[in-house]
């Protein structure tokens, strides 16, 4: 028997918790930014040059992942709340991470 730290629910219990403190982590620079369009145009402007830079299309390639995965780990939890839970639906949790995986990686082709 596997241990329970090594569920693909716990672990994406895990990644859902760790991917919703990263973006709170991330508001407040997202938020200043957006006020730079208001008090700082020109400070703006060398970001978001500076944001054309490959390091930085990375970075919104796993914002845009985290947010992905924070989503279908609420979608998740809704379901575990709701649903009768079943094994073949432990399958469907790990591949709410592939779409994930799938839809954040569909952004960074198109940015990159």
């Amino acid at each position: 028997m596997r241990p329970a730290r090594a569920h693909p629910l716990w672990l994406a219990f895990v990644l859902h918790r760790v991917s919703g403190i990263a973006l709170a982590l991330f508001l407040p620079l997202h938020f200043w930014v957006l006020s730079l369009a208001l008090t700082r145009p020109e400070t703006l402007n060398q970001f978001l040059s500076f944001a054309e830079q490959p390091v930085v299309k990375l970075a919104e390639f796993g914002l845009v992942f985290l947010l992905a995965v924070h989503a279908f780990g609420g979608l998740r939890l809704m379901a575990l709340e709701w649903l009768p839970w079943s094994v073949p639906q432990k399958t469907l949790a790990a591949g709410a991470v592939g779409v994930a995986v799938l839809i954040s990686g569909t952004f960074f082709l198109q940015v990159v």
